[in-house]
Formats: structure tokens, C-alpha cells, sequence
């Protein structure tokens, strides 16, 4: 193997990282906790969350494990036609492994599942990894909810997929 080959699978094997994708379960919510209060600067409760395992009808919430930790976690709630997304965040020793590219990934197509037709879901302006992943995904800006995070005051953007069918 020469030194370019084996420098390429270097890269690879530092960015993706193996893992599993499946449902949020109650002893997940402690590693959730942490990864949540190390992403934002409200963060969500545990009776939040436990409040979204209790509405499986309308909520799904999903953690990427590695070797058993949770790294990550994403979830939507499915409003007729529509997923709303409402988490997704990685674990920061974990970032820039695209760890979060495939929970959307799998995000969305478990959405589609479900019978929703379109995304939507609120980022904050100063959040631009965050923005530049949505894209990827099909998500376009299409609003602004003025003063939308009461820690700060910050405007939220709206970002849309007007066509999961496309994923």
C-alpha cells in the first residue's frame, strides 16, 4: 500500500467513527443530558425528554452509540405531513465525524416512513455547521422567527424540505 493510500484511510478512519442508530430508551437520557448541556445554552430537561418517550405517537427520538455511548441523538415530531425537527446534537469529542450528517440521514428517512412529506426545524443565525448540514440535506431558509431563544434574545432561522421524496 503506498503512502497516499494508506495516508487517505488514515483520514478516514479519524473521521468516521462506527455506529449505531436506534431509539432513545430512558437509560439513554443521563449521556443525553451531558451532550445536551455541552451544546447549548438552554438545554433541554430530563423530564423533557422523558416526556418525548412517552409520546411515541407523534414523537421519535434517536441516539447514535459508540461502543455502547451515546455520541449523539436527533428527534422530530411528526405533525400530520410534517416532521418538525426538534434535536440533533453530537457529543463534542465526537464532531466533525459525521456523526450528525447520519443521524439527519436516517432522521429524515424514518420520517418519510412515517407518512411526512417535508422538514422543517429552527437554527440559530450564529450556528453555521449546523445550517451547512441542513443544507446538505435539501433544507433552504424560509423565514425568521424574531427574538426565538429567550437565553439570548437570538432570532431563529426556519429552515424547510418541501420534498422528503427526494431524499
Amino acid at each position: 500500500m503506498g503512502l497516499a493510500a494508506c495516508s487517505r484511510f488514515l483520514f478516514l478512519e479519524k473521521v468516521l467513527v462506527p455506529i449505531t442508530i436506534e431509539d432513545m430508551k430512558r437509560e439513554d437520557i443521563d449521556e443525553i443530558l451531558e451532550i445536551e448541556r455541552a451544546s447549548f445554552p438552554s438545554p433541554w430537561s430530563g423530564e423533557a425528554f422523558l416526556t418525548e418517550l412517552k409520546e411515541r405517537d407523534s414523537s421519535c427520538f434517536l441516539v447514535a452509540k459508540s461502543e455502547g455511548r451515546v455520541v449523539g441523538y436527533a428527534g422530530f415530531w411528526l405533525i400530520f405531513d410534517e416532521a418538525h425537527i426538534t434535536n440533533l446534537a453530537v457529543h463534542p469529542e465526537y464532531r466533525k465525524k459525521k456523526i450528525g450528517e447520519r443521524l439527519i440521514r436516517f432522521l429524515l428517512k424514518l420520517a418519510v416512513s412515517k407518512g411526512a412529506k417535508r422538514a422543517t426545524l429552527e437554527v440559530r443565525p450564529s450556528n453555521l455547521a449546523a445550517q451547512n448540514l441542513y443544507k446538505k440535506f435539501g433544507f433552504e431558509v424560509g423565514g425568521i422567527q424574531k427574538g426565538y431563544y429567550n437565553d439570548t434574545g437570538e432570532d431563529a432561522l426556519i429552515m424547510w424540505n418541501k420534498n422528503l421524496g427526494g431524499l
